[in-house]
């Protein structure tokens, strides 16, 4: 049998390539991951779409748990009961209980509701713009301040913590074994679960407050469902978000024709969004799922009680599903790309995320038209995450 592929640093920050290889010679390939974990690799877009959709394959965070004790050590951070608490929402869940936590925060994220925040949005947007003048780390100055203060009045979470949530969630996305996860995931659930008690006695106008109110009758969202909730909707509600902005202004600002022809006609700017989505998403795999059962899967047969992982960048990659791939261009369809999922768990903020990526970049474009990067794009690097694909830092020009 073949030996694993290990997912290592040299893959986090170029998975294009080996990506395609692995599209070409071995789309479903058993790796193993930065957290030691042992699972099949999941490269093609029709084949992805097939995993996100089968009812073989689960996410249930108490069946995943048992099935991580069989690859872990017991003194794994990813097994301590800190961190696979904050694991037990929504995205981790498989119907009824998914079917029924959705519908608790679902009608928050419609494209009806999510447009009302248009304007506010406008205005976080325009007041970051003011600050920017000469080179500026686009990460630090707009692409994470704007969702993260979307989200936190959503949610009704001081604006001023953003910074401890920002270093609290890396950690906790990356599950890299060399930073502390216990400590980030004790350090988020302690604040939430402050933040919901003193909501719970003095309710304002807001996400978490509806939540706590719906939980309170007993019978719909538990304690843990609650933390869980408010942790999955901060994450999955800012990080995406940021890294769509950054991503989506580095992609434009290597592709200089395509930059030009964006700006002079602004109109392209909601299809350019989706092509931006394709070309560099926010997330390289899934979250993690597992098998129930032995599932076939491009030719090759997955057994039971193994992890599985489908890359999202290389199904939006691959040459069977777009044509000419790697290559950016605004005016393409890019219709079926599966950078917010597919199926069930397809991202339900996708409407509030879309919406802020287009205001940030429009806004950003329109503002500093000689906007250029302040580095070589080489030496640009991602964060390590084999979910998250996000960068470090974007030194630009704005002048």
């Amino acid at each position: 049998m073949t030996e694993p592929l290990v997912l290592n640093e040299n893959f986090l920050q170029n998975p294009y390539a080996i990506e395609a290889e692995l599209r070409a010679s071995a789309p479903v390939r058993q790796v193993v991951t930065p957290s030691r974990l042992r699972a099949w690799l999941v490269t093609r877009h029709e084949d992805v779409k097939a995993v996100l959709t089968d009812p073989r394959v689960r996410k249930d965070s108490h069946g995943a748990t048992e099935l991580f004790k069989q690859f872990l050590r017991p003194q794994s951070p990813v097994l301590h009961p800190t961190y696979r608490a904050l694991e037990n929402h929504m995205l981790n869940a498989d119907p009824p209980d998914h079917t029924r936590l959705r519908k608790l925060v679902s009608k928050a994220f419609t494209t009806r509701t999510v447009a009302r925040l248009q304007p506010r949005i406008e205005q976080i947007a325009d007041e970051l713009l003011d600050q920017m003048t000469g080179e500026v780390d686009l990460l630090d100055a707009y692409a994470l301040p704007l969702p993260m203060t979307v989200i936190c009045e959503l949610l009704g979470v001081p604006v001023a913590d953003r910074d401890a949530f920002r270093d609290w969630t890396h950690v906790i996305v990356a599950s890299d074994p060399r930073r502390d996860l216990v400590g980030a995931s004790q350090a988020i659930s302690d604040y939430l679960a402050d933040l919901i008690e003193r909501k719970r006695e003095a309710p304002t106008e807001d996400l978490l407050s509806d939540l706590i109110a719906v939980s309170d009758d007993g019978t719909r969202l538990t304690k843990q469902e609650l933390l869980s909730m408010a942790i999955l909707l901060l994450i999955a509600g800012h990080d995406t978000t940021v890294n769509l902005i950054a991503n989506g202004t580095l992609a434009l600002l290597r592709a200089p024709e395509q930059l030009k022809a964006l700006k002079a006609d602004p109109s392209l700017l909601p299809e350019a969004a989706e092509e931006l989505l394709r070309y560099e998403g926010p997330l390289h795999t899934g979250t993690m799922r597992f098998t129930v059962e032995d599932v076939e899967v491009g030719g090759v047969v997955i057994p039971a009680n193994e992890f599985v992982l489908v890359s999202l960048l290389s199904a939006n990659r691959d040459e069977r599903r777009f044509e000419e791939p790697d290559t950016l261009d605004i005016s393409r369809s890019a219709g079926g790309h599966v950078a917010f999922g597919h199926g069930i768990h397809h991202c339900l903020g996708a409407p509030l995320a879309r919406l802020e990526g287009r205001i940030a970049i429009g806004k950003l474009l329109d503002r500093f038209p000689d906007l250029r990067l302040a580095t070589d794009p080489d030496t640009l690097t991602w964060r390590t995450s084999t979910l998250m694909r996000g960068l470090e830092a974007l030194p630009v020009h704005t002048k």
